[in-house]
């Protein structure tokens, strides 16, 4: 299974950027990740709706820029569907056993995602009704990801 991660935005902090890597090494048996990090747009101080969405449209477009026609895309979207961490390692395994190996998990910046990007995407999935830092979110999907790959082998794992 081929995983991208792509992010509006660089990881800044060396604790983040410690914990995806560490991830990432975890991962590697299970499939090939890939992170695509886009820049991001500055956001005035008092920024107008319609600033906003022209924000969220240039970081959409290079987001999209790099995410395969081929490609089953996941937006995180604070309104999209959650699930368990068991409904989420089923649902990765259920894409992989009808030929979905090919997995876009697309984060945006500091304001969201684009309706074009939303609008691409396959499905939209919410961790939380809270509000995540975008960086921090990249860290918790992936050790989601790697959760999901130890429960579809049944192998161990701290609940």
């Amino acid at each position: 299974m081929h995983i991208c991660i792509a992010a509006v935005g660089k990881l800044k902090e060396t604790y983040l950027i410690a914990g995806v890597n560490e991830y990432k090494k975890r991962l590697s048996p299970y499939a090939k990740i890939e992170i695509i990090e886009v820049a991001d747009e500055k956001t005035p101080e008092r920024a107008s709706p319609l600033e906003e969405e022209r924000i969220k449209e240039r970081e959409g477009e290079r987001l999209l820029a790099h995410i395969p026609d081929s490609a089953y895309v996941i937006a995180l979207a604070i309104e999209g569907k959650m699930k368990s961490s068991e409904q989420f390692a089923a649902h990765l395994d259920e894409l992989a056993t009808y030929g979905q190996s090919n997995i876009a998990f697309v984060i945006g910046g500091s304001l969201g995602l684009s309706r074009r990007v939303l609008a691409r995407a396959d499905e939209a999935l919410s961790f939380s009704k809270m509000t995540f830092p975008h960086q921090l979110m990249r860290l918790i999907l992936l050790e989601q990801i790697y959760r999901a790959f130890r429960i579809n082998r049944g192998e161990p794992y701290h609940k």
